[in-house]
């Protein structure tokens, strides 16, 4: 990765909203370090085994998170799922007895008081 590749890669790091310390220590380390033309292959190493944890710690939260996510979509959809069922039935239920009711008054006997 050549010196400008990198400036890049650390002002992109650098956009994040980084709230843990070694991380945000290292980024603010390694921006001085580019902007002086000091960087060496040491801190660069540091730096970049920094940003490989953070982010892939970062990314393994993500993922977990967005797991648990879709089991709940997933909880909800099928509650959805059977609540729309339990309203058909119920439909039913009601055209049926209602049907009932209107063959009890075509036939003339008197609604109980």
């Amino acid at each position: 990765m050549g010196a400008d590749a990198f400036a890049d890669f650390v002002a992109h790091i650098g956009a994040f909203h980084i709230t843990e310390r070694t991380m945000s220590r290292a980024q603010r380390e390694m921006e001085k370090a580019v902007a002086s033309g000091e960087v060496d292959e040491r801190s660069k190493s540091h730096y970049l085994d920094a940003v490989r944890r953070y982010f892939g710690d970062f990314s393994r939260e993500a993922r977990d998170h967005l797991r648990d996510v879709d089991r709940r979509l997933e909880h909800i959809n099928q509650v959805h799922f059977n609540l729309t069922a339990e309203r058909g039935v119920a439909i039913k239920r009601i055209e049926a007895t209602e049907t009932v009711l209107r063959d009890l008054d075509r036939i003339g006997k008197p609604q109980a008081p």
